[in-house]
């Protein structure tokens, strides 16, 4: 699996941490292209197995003109196996889904999932978190790309904000996936300081669990599965791309920020030149059993299939058994039996807290 981070948007949110740029000029968009298609030719043989999954995550991709998406779908085919491809996902901004720009990128070929950030669908509180598409623009860009032939359509929102999300004024008939995400205020962020500043007020810990709920019960009421705390899917249409990180499966990520994983060691690369649009590895460490076994605790948590304990080493086995039992009695996690052995898996309460629950039953 591979990932690539385009690191460009035309604004960042108010509540990104993620590692971007504004708006970029031509000349910068083709040096992060052809430095990115570089690190594709370097980087090749870290990939001997065919590639089953791509991700272009950001930032925004869809800030790319077609004519850059172009070149680096062709570097990817140029540099990996991708005979056997099952899903290419692409984020996109609504205000970038034109109708010209979804063909072309059907033109293009490769891409077959669509992730459109929409966040909420109230233009007052659009405007709070610095989004620059409206409410329309977001439902025009779903109808768009399912016109369009992006039939596999996933798409954000946000709870926790000051007015919560209204579903009533959404189709859910034209997405297989959605991905609901708590607010959080992150260190650094505009965000952060309006809040400090009293400039924004959020909602207490009780009515963000009441919007999740409420968030929750639509979804499911629609024919949505949830998979993992903060997303859901139309049966068998879960993101094959990011299931596989909660498996800890390697993968490789391009381009600068982007993080990889072998399986026992992970690298990260660090930030574009302002000059020459360059990056390089910024850090890389092996993970010790420990490390592993966290990591495990975590990923799966956050998952509603849980804990697999047959992957759980014998040594941490009966630590975990006994720091578990208070979840267990909460009712925040229950023991299953099936095939292959025993799982402890987070109810839809136990979700909520899943980060939580990692954290004290993590190894120190």
């Amino acid at each position: 699996m591979i990932y690539i981070h385009v690191p460009f948007c035309h604004r960042k949110c108010t509540y990104c941490a993620f590692y971007s740029h504004g708006a970029p000029a031509s000349r910068r968009q083709t040096l992060y292209v052809d430095n990115l298609i570089e690190e594709m030719r370097q980087r090749r043989g870290e990939q001997s197995h065919p590639i089953r999954t791509v991700y272009f995550g950001g930032g925004t991709p869809s800030i790319l003109p077609l004519e850059q998406l172009t070149r680096i779908v062709d570097a990817l085919h140029e540099c990996f196996d991708l005979s056997q491809v099952e899903e290419v996902t692409l984020e996109a901004n609504p205000e970038d889904l034109t109708v010209d720009y979804l063909q072309g990128l059907r033109n293009i070929g490769l891409v077959n999932r669509l992730s459109i950030g929409i966040q909420t669908l109230d233009d007052e509180m659009l405007r709070l978190i610095g989004r620059r598409h409206t409410a329309q623009q977001a439902l025009d860009a779903v109808q768009n790309a399912y016109d369009a032939g992006f039939h596999n359509i996933s798409v954000d929102f946000i709870y926790g904000l000051p007015l919560h999300f209204q579903s009533s004024f959404f189709n859910f008939q034209l997405v297989t996936h959605v991905s609901a995400y708590a607010l959080t205020v992150e260190p650094g962020t505009a965000l952060a300081r309006q809040v400090e500043q009293g400039r924004v007020v959020l909602p207490g810990d009780d009515e963000v669990v009441r919007q999740y709920f409420a968030l929750h019960d639509t979804l499911i009421a629609k024919g949505f599965v949830q998979y993992e705390v903060s997303n859901y899917c139309r049966p068998g249409c879960h993101s094959r791309h990011n299931s596989r990180y909660w498996d800890r499966t390697p993968y490789l990520g391009l381009g600068p920020g982007a993080h990889s994983f072998d399986g026992l060691h992970r690298r990260w690369n660090g930030p574009m030149g302002a000059e020459s649009g360059e990056w390089r590895v910024e850090n890389e460490e092996t993970l010790t059993d420990d490390d592993a076994f966290n990591e495990l605790l975590m990923t799966s948590l956050r998952t509603t299939r849980g804990i697999p304990l047959d992957m759980v080493p014998d040594k941490y086995k009966e630590e975990l058994h006994r720091k578990i039992q208070p979840y267990i009695a909460c009712g925040w996690i229950v023991e299953r039996s099936e095939v292959g052995g025993m799982r402890c898996e987070p109810t839809t309460e136990g979700l909520l807290y899943a980060d939580g629950m990692a954290a004290d039953l993590f190894l120190a």
